[in-house]
């Protein structure tokens, strides 16, 4: 089975945290991520899509060193003529350290969600992801 590699940033504002960052489809939510190009690190693809897809650039955000999630799951792929294929998400965390101008270009529209835990937005990715932030700054 083919092995696609995904990463991006979850972007906060507040301390703690306020709200956070959904980039918005028609039907659904989405996370400012992309594929990892060959050669590039993780946190090189998750900053390169963030500033892709929103406008967001690396000295806009405070990156937690300390967080770093992971999941994996199966999709149709696009890239491989509709084949099931095994995707791995890993995303970053990254509080604005000033105030930015969202530019979505890959999305209709985006959100700032309010932080009121539990969330319950998408079970697949997002939802994992927000749990996991919670546990993350409970400790």
């Amino acid at each position: 089975m083919e092995q696609l590699k995904s990463c991006g940033v979850l972007v906060f504002r507040g301390e703690p945290i306020e709200s956070f960052l959904l980039m918005k489809h028609t039907r659904r939510y989405d996370l400012p991520k992309g594929h990892v190009d060959p050669g590039e690190t993780e946190i090189e693809c998750a900053l390169r899509e963030l500033l892709e897809e929103t406008g967001i650039a690396e000295a806009d955000l405070a990156l937690d060193p300390r967080f770093r999630f992971t999941t994996s799951y199966l999709v149709r792929s696009k890239r491989h003529g509709g084949e099931w294929c095994e995707k791995t998400l890993v995303m970053f965390l990254g509080r604005l350290v000033r105030p930015v101008e969202i530019r979505p270009t890959e999305h209709p529209d985006f959100v700032w969600t309010p932080w009121s835990p539990p969330h319950q937005i998408q079970r697949e990715t997002i939802d994992p992801l927000l749990a996991a932030v919670e546990m993350f700054f409970e400790k």
